[in-house]
């Protein structure tokens, strides 16, 4: 399908096409065309290469498959007003945007505000050139500024030479880790600290997380732990992100929210079992989830134009992970955005707390710190203002030969230390797996 594209980019009707959509438009309004590739389920991992910056977006489950290449147009923000400053820069982008057919942008967020390290607090991005797979038919989008549409061809055949010519999935065995009592024993005494605190009454739910280096016998592919994860994880949201130094990825089964013809729809999720764990329907578990429920209605009531609706929660399966699982769904407000939403709803109490701001500043106070975008958020936007974003769970930073996990626990009354430490464990497993053709032996390595 690439050869396709090339074609594509060496017709004379491209030039002429980008002209006419150019025509008036401010030198750095984005144009963009979406290209036909033909019939076909592509996941594109083939053409990830780890020195080049890029996003992916995968449901596995839906045959929906995207891989944005490069940059044309980028937007970091952090701080208190983040999603606002994002969110003008998309309105920004869209009133100028020439496109002809389907265009996206992606995002991605910490979840601080604060929060900056391997990646930017909060980016906006919109790629030279997305591939897509949807419906068993594929096509590409590319975009350039109005004032280089001069050099788009030349532009977009230097990312294509970017790409690998023979793919990489072939990872590397895991070196076994240095013990790691001390930080075992640490996360024990902050999971005492939070139940104390929830004992006082300052809090109904804190969300804790503890993070796990594991160490390679070389560069680990971030292709191949994809490959894996879209396997192992059909119905979760695989993502990536690339700036061709580290690559963020994972496979979340939270959506934060979608926007989509005027209609919300968010997930209400909290709750863990796994094999040998206590039972899903417990009542820590469904007192958690309702935690959630209640936090995400309250935060969407002001930008809907009904009161919005809990699904009754049921059973979702995330591999050898299980977890309660509410869809609350509401009609918007006409004047409602999609940022609008994520600033509403973000942070949930399923990653950080209940009731929301008692619950962050005791997590401040306490030092939570949490790295590249794990536990914030990562989407995908269209050119009309829609979108999802889905909770960036289950995730690695990908160093080299270096993959940094992070896992976390919501504490609440009833909890037990040990069972959230043996918690975090089960939710490692996720990427554990996905660091080894042989799962088994992934697992073992890093125990």
């Amino acid at each position: 399908m690439i050869a396709r594209l090339r074609q594509h980019l060496a017709s004379p009707a491209l030039a002429s096409r980008l002209a006419r959509l150019a025509a008036g438009a401010p030198a750095a309004a984005p144009v963009s065309l979406c290209l036909p590739l033909g019939a076909g389920e592509r996941d594109w991992l083939e053409l990830l290469a780890a020195d080049v910056p890029f996003h992916y977006q995968a449901a596995a489950a839906r045959g929906d498959f995207r891989l944005g290449i490069g940059q044309v147009f980028c937007l970091d923000s952090s701080g208190q007003h983040r999603f606002a400053a994002l969110d003008n820069a998309l309105a920004g982008l869209c009133r100028v945007w020439r496109h002809e057919g389907e265009a996206v942008a992606f995002a991605g967020f910490a979840f601080a505000p604060d929060d900056d390290g391997a990646f930017p607090n909060a980016r906006l991005t919109l790629p030279a050139i997305t591939l897509l797979s949807r419906g068993g038919q594929c096509a590409a989008i590319l975009s350039i500024p109005a004032g280089r549409i001069n050099e788009a061809a030349a532009e977009w055949r230097r990312w294509l030479d970017c790409l690998p010519q023979r793919p990489d999935f072939a990872l590397p065995p895991l070196l076994p880790p240095p013990p790691d009592m001390l930080a075992r024993r640490a996360f024990l005494a902050r999971c005492e600290r939070a139940l104390a605190a929830i004992a006082s009454g300052r809090v109904d739910k804190l969300v804790l997380s503890r993070e796990r280096r594991l160490l390679a016998a070389a560069a680990i592919p971030p292709a191949a732990v994809l490959a894996r994860l879209l396997a192992q994880q059909p119905e979760s949201r695989v993502f990536a992100c690339g700036n061709g130094r580290q690559t963020f990825l994972g496979a979340t089964p939270e959506r934060l929210v979608r926007l989509a013809a005027g209609q919300i729809d968010a997930d209400a999720l909290a709750g863990t079992a796994w094999p040998g764990s206590p039972e899903l329907t417990g009542s820590k578990n469904r007192h958690e989830q309702s935690l959630v429920v209640r936090a995400i209605c309250q935060a969407l009531a002001p930008l809907a134009a009904a009161a919005p609706q809990a699904a009754a929660a049921t059973a979702h399966a995330s591999g050898q992970l299980t977890h309660l699982r509410s869809r609350v769904t509401a009609p918007a407000l006409p004047d409602t955005r999609l940022f609008d939403l994520v600033r509403a709803l973000h942070p949930t109490p399923a990653v950080g707390g209940y009731p929301g701001p008692a619950a962050l500043a005791w997590l401040t106070a306490h030092g939570e710190r949490r790295s590249a975008w794990y536990s914030g958020g990562v989407g995908c936007i269209e050119q009309n203002g829609d979108g999802e974003f889905s909770v960036a769970l289950r995730s690695a930073l990908l160093v080299g030969s270096t993959a940094v996990l992070q896992a976390g626990a919501g504490i609440v009354a009833a909890s037990r230390a040990d069972d959230e430490l043996a918690e975090t464990e089960a939710k490692f497993g996720t990427m554990l797996a996905a660091l080894s053709a042989d799962p088994a032996s992934a697992i073992a390595a890093a125990s």
